[in-house]
């Protein structure tokens, strides 16, 4: 049990952690944050094209948890109410950041590969969220919206002010997107194209 200025609270009961995380505690806002640091900084992960932006929306994530503590309802998951922040801290950062930047990576004009969207689940999620990475960022924001958040197309258009449309379009080209990339750097799972490929090596 950590005490201070006559206060108290056990990193391990919430309900007393997060009293003194609004009261101000200093430690129980350090252990707070040691506790969902690979939570908030999973999410932030998602959103953003770096490791270094990830730490910019974790920062700016936290403080606002911080800050706003006290309008948290305990009657849902404290998670939950997290993610909101963190998401919303990821959008305003591409908003601000990367809003009218232009797209530096094409299509390519191949045919999409056979795809089976279990696939993706054959890696992991570092492997995954490096694949994100390398997306435009709307594109990103859209299809982690979308597939990991669940959001339906209207909502995302209205975080992102852009039209419904668009993000139907972003969302299949986040996908195709992801596809070439997954058939480019994990060959393997494509089984059905070794015999394409050893045909290709041996014809050079």
């Amino acid at each position: 049990m950590l005490r201070r200025s006559g206060s108290s609270f056990e990193e391990n009961d919430f309900a007393s952690l997060l009293k003194a995380c609004i009261e101000g505690h200093r430690l129980a806002q350090q252990a707070m944050f040691k506790q969902y640091f690979g939570f908030v900084k999973g999410v932030a992960l998602r959103y953003c094209a770096s490791y270094e932006e990830s730490e910019e929306v974790l920062n700016e994530s936290f403080l606002k948890v911080f800050q706003n503590l006290q309008r948290y309802d305990p009657g849902q998951p404290f998670k939950a109410w997290v993610r909101t922040i963190v998401v919303n801290t990821a959008i305003s950062y591409y908003r601000k950041n990367n809003k009218h930047t232009r797209d530096r990576i094409t299509l390519e004009d191949a045919p999409v590969p056979k795809f089976d969207d279990h696939t993706i689940e054959r890696l992991t999620g570092e492997e995954i969220i490096a694949l994100l990475q390398i997306l435009k960022p709307v594109y990103r924001n859209v299809f982690v919206l979308h597939v990991v958040e669940g959001y339906n197309h209207r909502e995302i258009a209205e975080m992102l002010e852009i039209n419904e449309a668009t993000v139907r379009s972003h969302y299949m080209r986040a996908r195709t997107r992801l596809q070439h990339l997954i058939r480019q750097y994990y060959p393997d799972l494509f089984p059905g194209d070794w015999e394409l490929r050893s045909f290709k090596q041996n014809e050079n």
